[in-house]
């Protein structure tokens, strides 16, 4: 159960936090250093209601995904995280979890990215966490919780639909990576009961997933144009690259645009609306 001693963590950990290093404009009148309430209530996806009953201790239980959250939020060093886990009385992921702990140098890169849509996953295509131009483009995910955060659960089980436009061929490919990259995370982590549990409930409830899971269908993600159909600038066509950080099982997920096209002049289009309807 989490105590006052998580809430004052929290507090002490956030007063610590610029908010220019996290993307956040750093002007105006600021009591404190480091961020305010709201702000890292924002970058970790949960209300400013809850995050203030955490930190005066008047809430109990907060689950592993709000503490994975406020340690990215917060830039947590591995200790420190760990430490923030056993406050909240959980115990850390082990090496046997799949790692969700974004690295500082991956932290940076987004910092420097702040035109680029840019979203982090880990190895089963759950998102960790996805910066303002991404949410522009694709769509807000701060409400997103358990499952609904991984991708491989939204295609096959999601109501709402992708902004991503395929073809027959091109949805074949995408789901047969999809699964295959599933499956590749259980054979690396088969006691990771989180990821049991998905694998379950994808293989309980979708026939499409359940029929591509037992035919051991292979594929992988390359590197693509895709089509986004924006419901405020209209169609894009960006290239997509997925980039692997070395150690720790992370997917980089990166849009681009050709420099001087239409393509380019609506990405920097609704990511400028994109921050307005943040902010």
């Amino acid at each position: 159960m989490a105590t006052g001693e998580f809430g004052q963590a929290v507090r002490r950990w956030r007063d610590r936090v610029p908010p220019e290093a996290a993307g956040l404009p750093a002007g105006g009148q600021r009591r404190a250093p480091g961020l305010r309430r709201e702000e890292l209530a924002l970058l970790a996806g949960i209300s400013v209601d809850y995050l203030t009953r955490l930190e005066q201790g008047r809430a109990a239980n907060p689950s592993a995904q709000v503490v994975e959250a406020l340690a990215r939020a917060l830039r947590l060093a591995r200790m420190e995280r760990a430490h923030l886990y056993r406050l909240a009385g959980l115990a850390p992921p082990g090496p046997d979890a799949i790692p969700a702990d974004v690295t500082p140098s991956v932290q940076r890169l987004l910092d420097r990215l702040t035109g680029t849509p840019v979203a982090v996953y880990d190895a089963a295509w759950t998102l960790l966490l996805a910066n303002p131009p991404y949410a522009a483009l694709m769509g807000d995910s701060s409400g997103w919780r358990g499952h609904e955060r991984n991708g491989v659960w939204r295609h096959f089980l999601g109501r709402g639909s992708s902004r991503v436009r395929h073809t027959p061929e091109s949805l074949r490919g995408f789901e047969a990576a999809l699964v295959a990259d599933l499956r590749s995370a259980v054979a690396r982590y088969p006691a990771d009961q989180r990821l049991r549990r998905l694998l379950g409930e994808l293989r309980a409830n979708s026939d499409r997933f359940a029929e591509l899971w037992d035919s051991g269908v292979v594929g992988r993600h390359e590197a693509a144009r895709k089509t986004i159909d924006h419901p405020q600038v209209g169609a894009l066509t960006l290239d997509c690259d997925v980039l692997s950080v070395a150690g720790s099982d992370l997917r980089i997920m990166v849009y681009t645009a050709e420099p001087g096209t239409e393509d380019a002049d609506r990405l920097a289009l609704l990511t400028v609306l994109g921050t307005q309807t943040l902010v």
